[in-house]
């Protein structure tokens, strides 16, 4: 299903960009070009083609490694991709290792410790931070500790320092979803027969708690850290704006201001492509995490294979 969702979204954003007003070929020669090397350019670069043969000739290219060329910086589109790509997985990467190693402990904490103090007070900080937006959070921390406190940079990604705030910001709502699915399904898992018998067996808590409840709930929490990596990908357009950072965000929303069609539809392609195989990726996991999952795709194999 990747094939068809990745020329889904990249049918969505062509039609979106042919849509939204701004001529480019106005964009590179000027305002003031004679109409005859307007027309001429728009000839050379086929706007004035049907939008499908458009489409068609541009998914042809996007298939060969051909991304096109920059409307403004006369550069190919792969290679700006590239040289910006590195920042946005780097704080996408961290940002979710950040909301697994606080969103998971917590989670398990609080449907052990289930109505208790720490139970009340990890749901309402949860809840809070679920409604807060990250670029409103990101704001309130370059406030308290670039501005007042002067303890942290405000901008870019030069050093390990820069990226407190930006993976802060952007891991937050990603610990408060992934600690309320934890705590939901452990819930869920522990009234189960087999925790009981495991119990009353004599099996140490923490034997009970990570080796039999925790693997048995981890298949809809590994389904929130796959979809909010995604997520972390796409919400970093709007973090990048606030902390400056040159990444994959910033690039699509200059390219967006300028109506640069190719580094537009490069860059949501690449968002695309890394969110499809993230969810690929987390598919497979499952497998690994309960062997019938695996059991269940041989058996089916092999009725294919007969039929």
């Amino acid at each position: 299903m990747m094939i068809p969702v990745i020329i889904g979204v990249v049918f969505i954003i062509f039609a979106i960009m042919e849509l939204t007003p701004g001529d480019p070929v106005m964009m590179i020669l000027g305002e003031g070009a004679p109409i005859e090397a307007q027309e001429a350019l728009r000839e050379e670069m086929g706007l004035n083609d049907p939008f499908f043969i458009r489409f068609g000739r541009y998914v042809v290219d996007a298939a060969h490694g051909d991304l096109g060329t920059s409307y403004t910086s006369g550069l190919p589109v792969f290679d700006e991709i590239v040289a910006r790509m590195p920042y946005t997985l780097s704080l996408a990467t961290f940002s979710i290792c950040v909301a697994v190693i606080v969103g998971l402990p917590i989670g398990i904490l609080s449907a052990i410790k289930q109505y208790s103090l720490t139970d009340n007070l990890t749901l309402a900080v949860s809840l809070t931070i679920t409604s807060m937006p990250a670029f409103f959070l990101a704001m309130l921390l370059m406030m308290l500790f670039c501005i007042k406190l002067g303890w942290l940079p405000m901008m870019g990604l030069s050093s390990p320092k820069h990226y407190i705030l930006p993976v802060i910001a952007s891991a937050s709502s990603t610990t408060a979803a992934l600690l309320r699915m934890t705590r939901t399904t452990m819930l869920e898992v522990i009234r189960q027969d087999y925790i009981r018998t495991a119990k009353a067996k004599g099996a140490a808590p923490r034997t009970v708690t990570y080796g039999h409840a925790l693997r048995n709930a981890l298949l809809p929490v590994v389904t929130v850290i796959g979809t909010n990596f995604g997520f972390a990908l796409g919400g970093s357009i709007v973090l990048e704006q606030v902390f400056t950072i040159p990444g994959l965000g910033q690039l699509m929303i200059n390219a967006i201001r300028q109506k640069d069609t190719p580094i537009v539809m490069g860059a949501v392609m690449t968002t695309a492509i890394f969110a499809s195989l993230i969810n690929l990726l987390v598919d497979i996991v499952y497998t690994y995490i309960d062997p019938r999952l695996a059991s269940q795709f041989t058996s089916v194999k092999r009725s294919v294979k007969k039929a």
